[in-house]
This record gives C-alpha cells, sequence and structure tokens, in this order.
C-alpha cells in the first residue's frame, strides 16, 4: 500500500490514534512489536495556533517511529489550515484529518464526527488543507452520523476529489460509539468500488489476527488499523504479522514477558517525558498490561499509586515472581524472541 509516496509494504498495520493512549512512549512499544505506521494523538487546531504547550508537546516525533502521522481536529477551517501549516513543521510522514471522534465535547462542536453532519464544511475544510501544505493528507471518518444516513461512499468519492492521499473509515457511526460491532461490509464496497482510487484502510473491532486477516481477504482493504486492542497488548502487531505470514497463532506473553514490555515502556515513558510525568502517564498502561490475573487487586493499586520508579520496578518484579517468574536482577528486562 503507498500513501503518496510513502509504501508501506503489503498488509500494512497501523496503529490508530488515541487520545491518552498514542503518547511516544507507546507508539515507540507498538512499532517495536511491527506497527507499519503509527499516528500522535488527537491534536487540537485551536491549541496548535494558540502555541498550547499540551497540543504543542504532541508535535514530539522520533526518527525510530517513523512512518508516523500527526492527527489534528476541528471545526473551523482557517484554524485547522493554519494547525496544518504548523504540524508540518515537524515533518510528519503524513497529516490526517480527524472526522471520525465520536466524543460529545468534540462532536457537538462540529468537529471530528460532527463535521459528518455538514459534508460540504467537510469538503472544502479538506480542500483548504490539501493546498496549504506538501506533505501527504489523509483523512480518518465513520460510515455516518446515524442509522439512518451513512454517507461514507459520498464522502469517500468527494474528498478523493480534493486531493486526499488514503481514507480510513471505522465501521461504525457516530451514534454507535463504539457499541455494537463494526460494519465491514460497507468498507468493503467502497474499497472495491472502481471509482475508488486512493487507498482505504479499515478500522474497526480488529481484536484477534484472524478478524485482521479476513479484514485483507474478504473485504480487501489495503490497510488495517489497530485500535483499542492494543491496550495493554503492543505485541498485537506481532501477533497478527505472524498469522498473515504463516497461518499460526502465536502463544500469548507470558507473565514474565509482560513485566519485561512493561519496564521497557516504563523507561522510555520516563525517557521521553521525564520521571513525575513519564510515571504518571504510565498508569493507564499498567493495569491493561496484568489483566485477567487473580488476586490482582492490592498489586494493581500499587502500580497506579507508587511515584518512585525503583518502586515500581520492584513491584513489577513481584508480579513475575508471584504470577510467573523473572530474573529480578534484570532493571531492563531481556529481549525477547524477537530481538525486543
Amino acid at each position: 500500500m503507498k500513501i503518496a509516496g510513502l509504501d508501506l509494504g503489503e498488509k500494512p498495520l497501523l496503529l490508530a490514534p488515541m487520545e491518552d493512549v498514542t503518547d511516544p512512549s507507546f507508539r515507540y512499544m507498538c512499532k517495536e512489536f511491527g506497527a507499519d505506521m503509527v499516528y500522535t494523538e488527537f491534536i487540537s487546531s485551536d491549541g496548535l495556533i494558540r502555541d498550547a504547550a499540551k497540543s504543542l508537546a504532541k508535535l514530539n516525533l522520533s526518527d525510530s517511529e517513523r512512518p508516523v502521522g500527526i492527527q489534528l481536529y476541528g471545526h473551523l477551517i482557517e484554524p485547522m489550515v493554519e494547525a496544518a501549516r504548523v504540524a508540518e513543521t515537524a515533518r510528519p510522514d503524513v497529516i490526517d484529518i480527524n472526522f471520525g471522534c465520536p466524543v460529545k465535547k468534540i462532536a457537538n462542536r462540529g468537529a471530528g464526527s460532527g463535521m459528518m453532519r455538514d459534508v460540504p464544511l467537510m469538503v472544502e475544510m479538506t480542500r483548504r488543507i490539501v493546498r496549504a501544505v506538501s506533505t501527504p493528507v489523509t483523512v480518518k471518518t465513520r460510515l455516518g452520523w446515524g442509522e439512518e444516513n451513512k454517507n461514507i461512499h459520498d464522502i469517500a468519492l468527494r474528498l478523493q476529489d480534493v486531493g486526499i492521499a488514503a481514507l480510513t473509515i471505522h465501521g461504525r457511526t457516530r451514534a454507535q460509539m463504539y457499541k455494537g460491532e463494526a460494519d465491514w461490509t460497507l468498507i468493503g464496497e467502497i474499497k472495491n468500488d472502481p471509482a475508488i482510487r486512493i487507498p482505504v484502510i479499515g478500522n474497526g473491532d480488529i481484536d484477534s489476527p484472524q478478524r485482521a486477516a479476513e479484514a485483507f481477504d474478504k473485504y480487501g482493504v489495503d490497510g488495517v488499523m489497530v485500535g483499542r486492542a492494543t491496550y495493554g497488548r503492543p505485541w498485537i502487531f506481532r501477533e497478527i504479522s505472524h498469522y498473515l505470514t504463516t497461518g499460526e497463532i502465536l502463544p500469548q506473553p507470558s507473565v514474565a514477558e509482560r513485566v519485561g514490555i512493561a519496564k521497557r515502556h516504563l523507561l522510555k515513558s520516563v525517557e521521553v517525558k521525564g520521571e513525575k510525568v513519564g510515571v504518571l502517564e504510565m498508569r493507564r498502561h499498567f493495569s491493561n498490561y496484568f489483566k485477567g490475573l487473580t488476586n490482582f487487586k492490592e498489586t494493581r493499586y500499587k502500580l497506579v499509586t507508587l511515584n518512585d520508579i525503583p518502586d515500581l520496578l520492584s513491584t513489577l518484579d513481584y508480579i513475575a515472581e508471584q504470577w510467573g517468574g523473572y530474573d529480578t536482577g534484570a532493571i531492563v528486562p531481556p529481549p525477547l524472541s524477537n530481538g525486543i
């Protein structure tokens, strides 16, 4: 699959942009496990053009995570155009427009999936952004606002006409939020329309290697984007890639391996954001790494309340000792079988 001149290879796997999740350290982990492309968290156009520190910090990209996309959202054309110009200074491989976020505080202002209620504005905004930057512009959106108006087919054609380089479709309407099952049938129809010349990337409910394979084989999409299934499971990219190549299901990482991965993630988070912020922002990930462990409540509480790195590392070692065995002398985890 190619996005403009960016070659992502055959059947690429992409990490979905997710607020409070896809920060630099998590993107790093997913890239290490085989994600072919990653995206930043959502970035507010208003925040960028007002030099808001939180928004500007999200432009922090490293060469090791490339190819990487910056995703922008907003409801007004001029701020979005200016934000795209600012984002381009960070040298992303693509600039992605968020027309898909269903969260009320974004959609009800007309941004994210709220833009699907004003298709002419969506198209004009996209046209202006494409003209304003030299970086390839892509779009991520949904099937429509509600069940009665799934207008994604018309939107896809119109966005293609104004010059986007690829389209990612989440197989739900805004009204569905994240409930019910994603509808891949309509995604497949759009991909297989001869009038569609740009890559179509499918998103929604990709939580196993088998579902990823079905997305490629049954619906014919050019790429698959993985979102919520990566929570506490960055190795899902390795699982999917192995299955697509061999047809074999890899075993889930042992508790010891998960401890090693969590340590590596923690140290990367601290490296990127400093000890205080790095530790705080790891809390959302720690619980996910060890879901399903029995009698884990007290230990989970420690993971999400401790502030000192040595204490956290000691707690992680305790998890390995109690639930799976681990070399407690290793501060930095030993390599996994794939070299990570």
